[in-house]
This record gives C-alpha cells, sequence and structure tokens, in this order.
C-alpha cells in the first residue's frame, strides 16, 4: 500500500526558514520532515524514504554540496539545493554534483512549490513514500502524522484530534496495533503522562 502524500525531507541549519518551508508544503498537501544539518538528514534517510529534498548549500560541518556527492553515490532522489543570491559558483556546483534544480534565496513560496512540481513531473518514476503492508487507513493516518513531526512528543488529546476527535483510548489502542507493523527501525515511544514520540536515531 501507498500513500498519495508526496514526502520532502528539508536540510537547513536556518530553524526559521526550515519551519517556513515546512509550512509553505503542509499548506500545499505534502508530508514535510525536518534536518538541522547533512548528519541529521542520513539518520533520517536510513529510516524514512522521501520524494525529494530541499537541501541548503551553505550549512556547518558539511556542505550541501558535500552532502549531495555523497548521496548521489547511492540515490538518484530529487534534490533542490537552495543557494545564496548572488552565489552562481555554489548553484555550478550544485547543479555538477547531481542537484536537479536551486533556487535562490529569499525566495517567493509560490515559486518554491512551482519549482518542486516542476522536478517531480520531470521524473520517470516518482519515487512514492512507501508504508508497511497491511496497514488500515486509520493506522496509515496515524503513521503520517509521526512522520510529520519525528522526535517530538505528540500528545494524546493532539492524536485524538488529528484521528478525527476520537477518545484518548482509541488512540493507546490503535498506536499499540500500529507499533505491532512498523519495521524495527521505526519505534513508537510512549512518553508517560503525555504521549508517543516516533523515535528516529
Amino acid at each position: 500500500m501507498k500513500s498519495a502524500l508526496l514526502h520532502i525531507l528539508i536540510v537547513d541549519d536556518d530553524n526559521r526558514l526550515r519551519s517556513l518551508i515546512r509550512r509553505y508544503l503542509v499548506d500545499n498537501g505534502f508530508i514535510a520532515v525536518m534536518a538541522p544539518d547533512a548528519a541529521q538528514a542520513r539518520k533520517i534517510l536510513k529510516t524514512l524514504k522521501f520524494d525529494l529534498i530541499i537541501l541548503d548549500v551553505m550549512m556547518p560541518n558539511e556542505t550541501g554540496v558535500e552532502f549531495l556527492k555523497d548521496l548521489r553515490k547511492t540515490s538518484q532522489i530529487p534534490v533542490l539545493m537552495l543557494t545564496a543570491q548572488n552565489e552562481s559558483a555554489d548553484r555550478i556546483a550544485g547543479l555538477e554534483t547531481g542537484a536537479d534544480d536551486y533556487l535562490a534565496k529569499p525566495f517567493e513560496p509560490k515559486e518554491l512549490i512551482l519549482r518542486i512540481k516542476s522536478i517531480l513531473k520531470r521524473q520517470p518514476s516518482p519515487i512514492m513514500a512507501e508504508m508497511p503492508q497491511g496497514l488500515t487507513t486509520a493506522e496509515e493516518d496515524l503513521l503520517n502524522i509521526f512522520i510529520k513531526r519525528p522526535n517530538q512528543i505528540i500528545t494524546r488529546s493532539e492524536l485524538a484530534i488529528s484521528l478525527g476527535n476520537i477518545s484518548e483510548r482509541a488512540v493507546d489502542v490503535q498506536v499499540l496495533r500500529l507499533r505491532k507493523k512498523l519495521d524495527k527501525n521505526l519505534h513508537i515511544q510512549t512518553i508517560r503522562g503525555s504521549g508517543y514520540k516516533l523515535n528516529i536515531s
């Protein structure tokens, strides 16, 4: 079974910009996961599949170009690079390394969405995020909620509302059933007195 929603990974060390991009994407029907640097992005990519990566060039420890060069050894996932306004050298380096397109900062949200859609249209066989086999619709919905906020505590009341105003007891039952069907690399942790957290280590 496959999810109809496209999954995008945002890799940028700017907390504010990363959050803004995530909001733009979610508002336009995408599922967005965030990583502050290349190291965290690698960890996330080990457990989740994505249709596209938005990758900033200038990041501490490892630049976006360095990360992309390593990524291209094993993956052809589409990549949209974010570059500084006047850094043509970064854009050239990104494209030569294997980026599918670039966008200079600052940019308009609408242009970001249009470029993403343009890249995905050019893919002969878009990579859809695969769901574990045998999930019910409710379990798929629950997993998508966790995927949007990896390593973050989500309260039972939030989950109950997001799943259609079900009871918190029903949330506990759904989480228990989902756990049994997940790959060992995906673990939903119970946070006593609060809720649950999808751990991606």
